[in-house]
């Protein structure tokens, strides 16, 4: 398991006008794309899908799980 904090940028559209989205993301990936994601660099863009899901049974913390991670 590799647990890392993902910064996201992005420009959304709320209510009919642009808004510009800037947030940290606890993340975590497993297995082999653990192994994978070891060597990626501070800076680099990545596109990640996942799922949101507590840190534990009594957190209220979220944690992107990470499934899909592809270099952008």
């Amino acid at each position: 398991m590799l647990s890392f904090v993902l910064r996201h940028l992005s420009e959304q559209v709320e209510a009919g006008m642009q808004r510009r989205v800037e947030c940290d993301v606890n993340a975590m990936v497993m297995g082999p794309l653990a192994e994978r994601s070891q060597s990626i660099k501070v800076g680099e863009f990545y596109k990640a899908s996942g799922f949101l899901a507590k840190r534990s049974l009594k957190s209220t913390q979220l944690v992107m799980h990470i499934n899909i991670l592809d270099k952008i």
